[in-house]
């Protein structure tokens, strides 16, 4: 019988993203990511496990993944709006070149900078301003993403898990799970408020399917 995914469905992901000239710009590949030089040793390699249709890839990856097989190879094409957006002109904003000095920083075209969180790029420098780009840098380009969907992840454990790990961008071992026949105890790391807490339990409830799942804040060391 031929497994077909669905929404909330975890699966085990295998992907790489090409721009329309071939550039490689994204891949859990390190073998893909060393042939194209793409890689860096900081970064992990390896499939990865997602819950569909929770926006934890680009939208138009996200989208193409529902009605697929397993272990079939899938291309898809993914518009602008659907991947890193389209380029916005709000986005570019002129930055007088005091505001650099002050922060004791040499303006110049092309360095990556971080403005109250948000990463920009300085395009140019004229006449005492610098204006800087806050668009991503793939924005309004298409792309197309080869992907593989290995399996599907059916244990509670592993799900939650990889869901904490991908959302909250937290080591495995900074948290604890338990799964007794159809609840959850999670023990998260101190500093997270019950508020927050208890929304993100609700959504692992809605996703998972369990019946029930307790989150609680401890002083487990990350």
């Amino acid at each position: 019988m031929v497994e077909i995914i669905k929404k909330h469905d975890f699966i085990e992901l295998e992907y790489t993203g090409k721009l329309n000239d071939g550039t490689v710009f994204d891949t859990t590949s390190e073998k893909v990511a060393k042939d194209n030089h793409f890689h860096n040793p900081k970064m992990s390699f390896g499939p990865v496990i997602i819950c569909v249709g929770e926006n934890q890839v680009l939208p138009g990856l996200d989208e193409a993944l529902i009605e697929k097989e397993l272990s079939k190879e899938y291309t898809v094409d993914v518009p602008a709006e659907k991947a890193f957006g389209k380029r916005d002109v709000k986005k570019m904003r002129i930055v007088p070149i005091a505001e650099f000095k002050k922060h004791k920083v040499q303006p110049q075209p092309g360095l990556q900078i971080d403005m109250d969180g948000e990463m920009g790029i300085i395009t140019r420098i004229a006449s005492g301003r610098v204006i800087v780009n806050f668009n991503h840098p793939l924005a309004g380009k298409e792309v197309a993403y080869t992907f593989k969907i290995n399996r599907k992840v059916t244990d509670y454990q592993e799900q939650i898990v990889s869901f904490l790990g991908m959302v909250l961008r937290l080591k495995k071992e900074a948290f604890k799970v338990v799964v007794e026949d159809d609840k959850a105890t999670i023990e998260m790391p101190a500093g997270f408020p019950q508020q927050f807490l208890d929304m993100l339990g609700k959504k692992l409830t809605e996703i998972t399917r369990l019946k029930g799942i307790e989150m609680k804040s401890t002083s487990l060391s990350q």
